[in-house]
């Protein structure tokens, strides 16, 4: 403990809890004491489904705190003990029970309290808060004797308590001051309907109603007065009519708070005093409380960066964006809800018949979403925030997306429904559509894993792993089944929307991603993801401290492994060109270290079976000879395939081979959620067959087609024209965004074809926001695409100069010898590895 500093951390609830975990995570238990002063008798619960109270859920299940989490960690945690009073002058805490606590940090996570109206009455027994396990034991206890219960406060935390009292088995009813239901996030018709819906559950719903006393007989309540001069009979009455911020401890010790509450705090959560911060309920940032639990997450993650100096992350807002389910309605609301923006357009639809309103708040052009409320059907939710988060430009009937689509219209894009049953899969174990659709329908599979087990599809070289996960969708959509698109089980989250969190918050690290979005420690699937997006934002060395431990073994040798465990050499060649003395020094390099040679249809020379410790030895003559990495190991930019063109060629109109060279030099090294492949042809007879390429580029008389999304694969797809005779500056701006576009928008081991298919409005859409700018952001991804170019490093040179990062290539950890299994055959002039038959034959003579 000696040499340590004091951190307090006041309040226990579910954002103090997430602190000190993510502190925990960072290491901070090496330089601070952490300490915490939980006002109730139990350490942290999910208090945001508090209403399983009343399904079963006991306050241990509710806990989320791990067993032994404070003491394994040295935390000290002073339970059923409140903070009362703050020294800043002689930097002490003061509890109830007597305690000062010397500090050189505070944390204040106090939380609010529920606002109780100023009515007459309202201390008369049967009253009560919807906050705590307390309140909810009080109010179990006291309805056993009750008939009817009244909630006032028609809000999402209203609602939710609703559903408590029905479940408690007494005559509900919600009493609502404002014209509707939930009126901060759904409008007026919204909240007609979603009147409706909970009417229908036989709760009554009473609004513009104002309290203005609650009547008792012998202390406990019997009826509720309104101004309008009616009143409603109630055995017992629950406030929940919104929430103030707990910010008495700050207010008294002469912090900065709000006019209206709230501790102020700035882009660090700290507030006027340095060395005081707030995070949760309890902060007030640019005027706004934000009474969700994930900003306050997300304020708990920024001030345990700023106290580990781990990230110099800020808060600067968050999404307000919801979706619930209350009292078995889904409501959501997300964005501009109310249409405040200037010039914002509407589009809406309600069918009171079956209860669902759904409404978009467009742009004033109809190109993007602002925001939207949906009541009775929220299915597109998820879609829609990724259109508005993404600002991704709309089909030209923006509503198709509320409605089924339009007759004799067909969803845009190649989904996977269009493939035939007889299409191969799995090329590795021979897999078609239709047998892994039986397998589903017939074995009642309801996971890809349980798919790549029961038909082998996936278990070769995982390349069609993205297409089996589509065909899982798909099923499981016929079947009504709700598939999740998280991308494992560690996050829930789309690959698209934990990027858009990766770059929008400046996360850095695997650590601080699964500390503020996820849970558990990761697994083979999020963390080569993960690593995937951080490299493709901020273009770290694949072997720096942000990726270590996340990558695949390709990626950790910066090499591809082979069959016999020997791996693979290759340089980038841009355009194919190569001087004679490169190809020398190849050779020599082949020679000297036994390396099988072959030339590929990406126009470079590939070297195989070096071993892992052999690896730095011949990249450092291929370093000195003026080659780099070419990424064969990595799911970025291989090659720039060229013809020619009009430098040797009769045929050529233009120089293809200059420009293949400059464009594989822009994007080398960029890395994205899978590998991409380039090709540029001198003439229309198309050489260099640019057409199956991620993108393509043909010339023309008057300068360059590009085209977009082919590939070959499993599945061949021809790339499609995405714009005609541009020059070679607009040529770089449209390749640029769209490359920018697909990192931010595919999901995880996505190939641009797929992505093409699977994009609402196709290749129309496409040109939009590529060559229209549609979405406005066309600046915003060069900008990016220009930070990950002036960033580029060649990955081997970087390693070999550094000694820590050689130390790595070894077979085994405490020995310098090779693997002693690798054997090898000699065939036509080369090596080549032994197979099981020969390597037993070797033994034997041996």
């Amino acid at each position: 403990m000696t040499g340590k500093k004091n951190l307090i951390v006041i309040g226990n609830g579910m954002v103090g809890h997430k602190f000190l975990e993510l502190m925990v995570a960072k290491g901070a238990t090496e330089c601070w004491n952490l300490i915490t002063f939980c006002e109730e008798p139990r350490v942290a619960y999910d208090r945001v489904n508090l209403s399983g109270f009343f399904s079963g859920k006991t306050a241990g299940d509710l806990s989320l705190v791990a067993p032994g989490f404070y003491q394994e960690n040295g935390i000290q945690i002073h339970i059923g003990d409140k903070a009362i009073a703050i020294n800043r002058e002689q930097k002490t805490v003061t509890s109830a029970n007597g305690l000062k606590v010397p500090y050189d940090k505070i944390v204040l996570a106090t939380g609010s309290y529920p606002f109780v109206p100023p009515i007459k009455g309202k201390e008369a027994a049967g009253t009560f808060v919807y906050r705590t396990i307390d309140d909810l034991e009080a109010m179990s206890e006291y309805a056993k004797n009750c008939q009817v219960g009244v909630v006032i406060g028609g809000g999402l935390l209203g609602l939710e308590c609703a559903n408590a009292l029905k479940n408690m088995g007494l005559k509900t009813h919600v009493v609502e001051f404002a014209p509707r239901l939930m009126p901060v996030q759904v409008d007026e018709i919204g909240g007609a309907i979603l009147r409706s819906k909970i009417e229908e559950l036989e709760v009554s719903v009473h609004t513009s109603k104002s309290t203005t006393e609650i009547v008792s007989d012998n202390g406990k309540v019997t009826k509720m007065l309104f101004a309008d001069g009616t009143e409603l009979v109630t055995d017992t009455i629950v406030f929940s009519a919104g929430i103030r911020p707990r910010d008495e401890l700050a207010r008294n010790c002469g912090i900065q708070v709000g006019e209206r509450g709230g501790i102020v705090i700035d882009d660090n959560c700290q507030t006027s005093d340095p060395d005081i911060f707030a995070i949760g309920e309890c902060a007030l940032y640019q005027n706004r409380i934000y009474g969700l639990v994930a900003p306050g997450y997300a304020m708990a993650g920024v001030a345990a960066d700023i106290l580990t100096n781990t990230a110099n992350s800020t808060f600067t807002g968050a999404d307000m964006s919801t979706k619930l389910k209350l009292l078995g309605v889904d409501v959501a609301s997300f964005g501009d809800a109310f249409a405040n923006s200037p010039d914002a357009k509407e589009i809406t639809v309600a069918d009171t018949c079956q209860g669902i309103y759904k409404k978009l708040v467009l742009n004033q052009d109809g190109s993007r979403i602002l925001g939207g409320i949906l009541v009775g059907d929220a299915s597109a939710y998820g879609t829609l925030l990724q259109f508005m988060q993404n600002e991704i430009a709309l089909p030209p009937h923006p509503e198709d997306l509320l409605m089924p689509p339009r007759e004799g219209k067909a969803a845009a894009g190649l989904g996977v429904d269009s493939l035939p049953d007889s299409a191969q899969i799995c090329s590795c174990n021979n897999v078609t559509k239709g047998q892994i659709c039986a397998a589903i329908r017939d074995r009642n599979l309801t996971d890809v894993p349980s798919i790549k087990k029961c038909t082998q599809a996936g278990t070769g070289c995982g390349g069609c792993v993205p297409l089996v996960t589509d065909i899982f969708k798909a099923e499981m959509k016929k079947a009504g089944v709700t598939v999740k698109n998280h991308l494992c089980e560690h996050f829930e989250y789309s690959r698209q929307e934990l990027y858009h969190l990766v770059r929008t918050q400046g996360i850095k690290t695997f650590e601080e991603a699964i500390a503020k979005h996820g849970k558990g420690k990761g697994c083979e699937i999020c963390k080569p993801a993960v690593a995937s997006m951080l490299a493709s934002t901020w273009n770290d060395h694949i072997l720096e401290q942000p990726h270590v431990g996340l990558q695949d073994t390709n990626d950790y040798f910066l090499a591809n492994i082979q069959r016999d465990g020997t791996y693979s050499v290759v340089p980038r060649v841009p355009g194919g060109e190569i001087t004679p003395e490169k190809l020398i020094v190849l050779g020599e390099v082949a020679r000297d270290f036994g390396l099988y040679t072959k030339i590929t249809g990406g126009q470079r020379i590939d070297l195989f079976g070096a071993r892992v410790d052999q690896l730095p030895h011949i990249w450092r003559r291929l370093i000195d000879a003026g080659f780099e990495s070419g990424h064969a190991y990595g799911k970025a930019l291989r090659t720039v395939k060229s013809c020619v063109g009009s430098t040797w060629c009769r045929f050529g109109v233009q120089d293809s081979t200059s420009l293949a060279i400059e464009v594989e030099l822009r994007y080398r090294g960029l890395r994205s959620p899978h590998k991409l492949k380039s090709a540029v042809s001198g003439c229309t007879r198309e050489c260099a067959e640019a057409q199956s390429k991620d993108f393509g580029i043909i010339a023309t008389e008057n300068g360059w087609n590009l085209y977009v999304c082919g590939n070959g694969g499993i599945k061949p797809q021809h790339a499609v024209l995405l714009a005609a005779d541009i020059d070679k500056e607009t040529l770089i701006k449209y390749i640029d965004r769209f490359l920018v576009f697909y990192i931010r928008t595919a999901d995880r081991l996505e190939r641009t074809a797929t992505w093409l298919n699977k994009l609402e409005g196709g290749i129309e859409y496409l040109k939009q926001v590529i060559v229209e700018d549609s979405l406005g952001i066309g600046a915003e991804l060069e900008a990016q695409m220009e930070y990950l170019v002036a960033s580029y490093q060649c990955e081997w040179k970087t390693t070999i100069e550094d000694p820590q990062k050689v130390r790595r290539f070894q077979h085994f950890v405490n020995s310098d010898l090779p693997d002693p299994s690798i054997i090898r055959i000699e065939e036509r002039g080369q090596t080549r590895p032994a197979s099981e038959q020969e390597k037993a034959l070797a033994g034997i003579a041996e």
